[in-house]
C-alpha cells in the first residue's frame, strides 16, 4: 500500500510539472498569419529587473515564410491572435509593440537582439518551436536553448536555463542588432493595455 501512494504521489508530482496545452483551431491560425516584408530574421526579447539586472523572462520572434512569436511559459495573451502551446501567430508590427509595452515597465527593461538568417534557418526554428508543445513555468529560457540548438548560426548558443545567460551569448552573434527598451509606467500598469484589444488601431 505504501509503495502504491508513493508511485501515486510521483505521478501527480510530474502531472504538476505539466504546463497547460492551448491548440487554436486550423481556422483561426490561418486567418491570423502575417507575412512580414522585412528580411528573415529571429529576434531574441529578455526581460531585466531594473533593480538586480537578473533576467526575468525570454521570448523569440521568428520573421520566415510567417512572423511567430514563441513565448515559453509567458502570460502575455491577446483575444484577437490565436496561440498553440506557447506559439503565437499574426505578430504585426502593433502586436510586437503591444508585447513589448506589456513587458517593460518601471522595474523591468526589454533587450531586443535580432540576427538576419536565411529562410531555411528560420523554417528550422520555427518549425522546432511549434512542435516544442507548452512550456512549463520557469522554463522559458532553456526551451528556447533547446529550439536553438544546433541549429546553423547559433552553435554557440549555450544550453541555459536563465534568460541574462542566453542574452549575454545572443550578444557575441555576427550581425546582431541591439536595443533596450525602458518604460516609466509603475507596475501597477502592468497588463492594462490588454483593455485596448478591441481598439481597431491595433490591426
Amino acid at each position: 500500500m505504501k509503495k502504491l501512494l508513493l508511485a501515486l504521489a510521483a505521478i501527480l508530482g510530474l502531472a504538476s510539472c505539466g504546463a497547460e496545452p492551448i491548440w487554436a483551431p486550423d481556422e483561426a491560425v490561418a486567418a491570423a498569419r502575417y507575412e512580414h516584408p522585412g528580411p528573415t530574421s529571429v529576434t531574441l526579447y529578455t526581460v531585466l529587473s531594473t533593480r538586480s539586472g537578473a533576467g526575468a523572462h525570454a521570448g523569440l520572434l521568428i520573421n520566415g515564410s510567417q512572423r511567430v512569436l514563441f513565448d515559453p511559459a509567458g502570460t502575455w495573451r491577446h483575444p484577437r491572435l490565436p496561440e498553440r502551446n506557447d506559439v503565437h501567430y499574426g505578430i504585426t508590427p502593433k502586436m510586437v509593440d503591444f508585447y513589448i509595452d506589456y513587458h517593460a515597465r518601471e522595474t523591468y527593461d526589454v533587450v531586443e537582439q535580432t540576427v538576419e538568417v536565411s529562410p531555411e534557418v528560420a523554417a528550422l526554428i520555427m518549425q522546432r518551436a511549434m512542435a516544442y508543445g507548452a512550456v512549463p513555468k520557469a522554463n522559458c529560457t532553456i526551451a528556447l536553448s533547446r529550439v536553438l540548438d544546433g541549429v546553423p548560426g547559433f552553435e554557440s548558443l549555450p544550453m541555459t536555463w536563465y534568460p541574462k545567460r542566453m542574452m549575454q551569448a545572443f550578444a557575441e552573434l555576427p550581425g546582431v542588432a541591439t536595443r533596450t527598451i525602458t518604460d516609466d509606467d509603475a507596475d501597477e500598469n502592468h497588463g492594462v493595455l490588454l483593455v485596448q484589444a478591441g481598439d481597431p488601431r491595433l490591426e
